[in-house]
């Protein structure tokens, strides 16, 4: 009774609205992680660009940069590429302009000095000025880097402490969130967003593209072409994983499967181990991919980019799913993977892989359910039970590489997906009894007790007994 009494009081309570934009949460770049890679490298390229506008008389005393990374980041950050994808930004890249070869380029020269270019003056750096410091500290988040600009006596002359909070979200010690429109339809649970679905009967859909033009200021046109270019990039990511082969870089030895699964699935002989097969085959090969430093989308996440793209890949190639529908339930899944953020997280670091994978199946759960017609309802209680089932997951990658156990789980998200929408479908109206709330909510609070050792610190779970083995 205490529970029922506690969930029903957070389900009656105002929440601030999701203010999130699409294109905040899907977005391009490489991996093999959002958190430890295309964070990192925004903060990287951010801190340049704000040393560039220092006034004259500074920047001719400056001389070198120090760059120290906190938690999580410091933990796995080798494993993640997370001091390539530093400098990478140092120099001047963004995740959407990153070359693909990049960030595995400069991890072949770890001794190499580069030229960070600040107006009229040049900057020696390189991988040799980035600290892996302590993994307990006291900011705000896991996942801090700070970043000092300083003159021949080690005299800070600027500096800036950074937070990567997930999915490529980041922000700094003194951050505010940007100015924006406010959304048309305001929710900030899914209890409130169903509200708002009966209050103007659009389709979700609909209704999230209203509230994306209300606070970005896109307009319909720009929306759907950069949704276009998220599917693209998603599709592509299928298909060079899927022709690529050999060994994945690192020292565990990994090798890639996609292209395998994808030969088996062509001759299986029951219709379901092979639509299960394919469905594999497209998670592992974007998984794979992420792997290597390939570009990806994050969805929610890098960690978790194969589980989207695989139920999307199947829909349009397998299924035969139109693409606008496709792309309405591409608009549909980020509601989920919005109040995810919003409510509780999707960071490895921060809550465990139960909000990377878990909320990723969510997602792509929502997606197919919507994208086949179903109701609200069902697309909420499909993507409540993916959820539901990936509870408690640990992010305990071997080695500090996002390959072990990561890839499968990518595959096994996709798995899950589908099996919750078809469990959603078959209930009848006011069986299900847990709510998207109440899922996430339950995330949130693992996620708070669970040891640190189980997020994204290789210190504990997998990372730990597979070495000890």
């Amino acid at each position: 009774m205490m529970a029922q009494s506690y969930l029903l009081q957070n389900a009656q309570r105002k929440h601030p609205p999701v203010e999130t934009a699409l294109f905040d949460l899907f977005k391009i770049g490489p991996g093999p992680s959002s958190s430890h890679t295309i964070g990192p490298m925004k903060a990287g390229a951010d801190f340049a660009k704000c040393c560039a506008e220092l006034p004259q008389a500074t920047l001719s005393q400056a001389t070198c940069v120090h760059v120290t990374l906190f938690g999580s980041l410091s933990a796995t950050g080798s494993g993640h590429g997370t001091d390539v994808a530093v400098l990478a930004g140092l120099l001047g890249n963004t995740p959407e302009n990153c070359p693909p070869t990049l960030l595995p380029n400069l991890k072949k020269t770890p001794s190499s000095r580069h030229k960070m270019c600040l107006g009229n003056y040049e900057i020696p750096v390189g991988l040799a000025d980035i600290e892996f410091g302590p993994l307990q500290h006291s900011a705000p988040y896991s996942n801090t880097l700070h970043i000092a600009l300083s003159d021949a006596s080690g005299k800070s002359l600027f500096d800036k402490e950074y937070y990567s909070v997930g999915g490529g979200f980041l922000q700094w010690k003194g951050w505010t969130p940007p100015e924006r429109g406010k959304p048309v339809h305001p929710y900030g649970t899914m209890r409130e967003l169903s509200a708002r679905l009966q209050e103007t009967g659009l389709a979700l859909h609909e209704l999230i593209l209203e509230n994306e033009m209300a606070i970005t200021g896109m307009g319909r046109p720009a929306i759907y072409e950069q949704l276009e270019s998220i599917m693209d990039a998603m599709y592509d990511s299928v298909r060079r994983g899927l022709a690529a082969s050999g060994r994945l870089p690192g020292t565990l030895g990994v090798w890639r499967k996609a292209g395998g699964l994808w030969e088996r699935a062509k001759s299986h002989s029951l219709p379901i181990g092979k639509g299960m097969c394919l469905l594999n085959a497209y998670a592992f090969a974007v998984a794979e991919e992420n792997a290597a430093g390939g570009v990806i989308v994050t969805a929610p996440t890098c960690g978790a980019a194969g589980v989207m793209p695989a139920l999307l890949y199947a829909m349009r190639n397998d299924l035969n799913v139109g693409e606008r529908a496709l792309r309405e339930g591409l608009l549909a899944s980020a509601a989920v993977g919005m109040l995810a953020k919003h409510n509780a997280g999707i960071a490895g670091a921060e809550v465990g892989c139960q909000g990377e994978i878990g909320v990723a199946s969510a997602m792509a759960a929502a997606m197919l359910a919507h994208a086949r017609g179903y109701t609200a309802d069902v697309v909420e209680n499909a993507a409540e039970i993916a959820l539901e089932h990936h509870l408690g997951l640990t992010c305990d990658p071997v080695g500090g590489y996002v390959q072990i156990p990561c890839i499968e789980r990518n595959a096994m998200g996709a798995i899950k997906a589908g099996n919750a929408v078809l469990l959603a479908t078959s209930e009848e109206n006011g069986q299900h009894l847990v709510s998207l709330d109440a899922a996430i909510m339950a995330m949130g609070e693992i996620g708070r007790e669970m040891n640190v050792k189980f997020k994204e610190t290789s210190k504990g779970g997998l990372a730990v007994s597979m070495v000890e083995c």
